[in-house]
């Protein structure tokens, strides 16, 4: 299980995950233990702990990144959330500091 390719998949398919780390790395980690073969509807929080607190599952700031580096590198797979704060808030966050010159 590729991380890289895996993330792209997640975002192209379930477009929602673009906005949101935890619901990405939730989903992620779904699909890691169905590949190891796991039943997630059966396994117990203590046996998941003990897969992440051996790193057996793919660390949190792993998938982070990577998928703010497919975001970067494929403007496509940019969530909503992306456009908001880059858009309107940054032209605001620049006029309070100054920067405008257009005025």
């Amino acid at each position: 299980m590729k991380t890289k390719e895996e993330i792209e998949k997640l975002l192209i398919k379930s477009p929602h995950l673009k906005n949101s780390d935890p619901k990405l790395i939730a989903t992620y980690w779904f699909r890691e233990l169905e590949h190891k073969g796991l039943d997630v509807k059966e396994i117990t929080a203590m046996n998941f702990l003990k897969l992440f607190a051996e790193s057996r599952l793919t660390n949190p700031e792993t998938i982070r990144r990577m998928r703010a580096k497919l975001q970067e590198e494929f403007p496509e797979l940019r969530g909503e959330v992306y456009y908001l704060r880059k858009g309107e808030k940054q032209k605001q966050w620049r006029n309070d500091l100054g920067y405008e010159t257009n005025k």
